[in-house]
C-alpha cells in the first residue's frame, strides 16, 4: 500500500496565549487562522498561518498548566525562511531579544519564543 500524506500542522503547548500570538505576529508575520476553544474552557487551539503556504503552527493552551513547559534538552525546533534582506530581519529579531543561537560559518540562526521553543530562521534561498 502506497500512503500519500501531507504535512498539515505542528504544535507547541504555551502557558500565556495571548504572548505568544503576539511574538509570533511580530518575529515571523504569523497570523490567526483559527481558534477551537473547549466548551468548558479547558482548552483553547489557536492555528497560526504564514501568508505563502497550507502549513499552520497550532498553539495549545491548557487552563489547568500553570508550570512553565519542561523542554527537556529542546532538541526540536520549527524552521522558518524570510523573504527579503536576512541581515535586517536578524537584526529586528536581535532588537527583540529573541536570538539564541547564531551559527554564521552555515549562514543561519535560532529564536527563542516566550516558552522557550526554538525557531530556525534561515534565507528564503538557503
Amino acid at each position: 500500500m502506497k500512503i500519500n500524506t501531507r504535512f498539515d500542522h505542528y504544535n507547541f503547548n504555551v502557558t500565556d496565549l495571548s504572548k505568544s500570538i503576539a511574538f509570533y505576529d511580530k518575529a515571523l508575520g504569523l497570523k490567526v487562522a483559527h481558534e477551537k476553544k473547549a466548551e468548558d474552557g479547558s482548552f483553547i487551539l489557536t492555528y497560526l498561518k504564514d501568508e505563502k503556504t497550507n502549513f499552520l503552527l497550532e498553539l495549545t493552551w491548557l487552563r489547568d498548566w500553570n508550570k512553565p513547559y519542561n523542554l527537556g534538552d529542546n532538541e526540536f525546533h520549527l524552521c522558518m525562511k524570510v523573504e527579503g534582506d536576512y541581515d535586517q530581519v536578524r537584526a529586528f529579531h536581535k532588537e527583540m531579544g529573541c536570538v539564541v543561537y547564531e551559527n554564521e560559518e552555515m549562514g543561519l540562526y535560532f529564536i527563542e519564543d516566550p516558552d522557550g521553543y526554538w525557531i530556525e530562521i534561515l534565507p528564503l534561498n538557503f
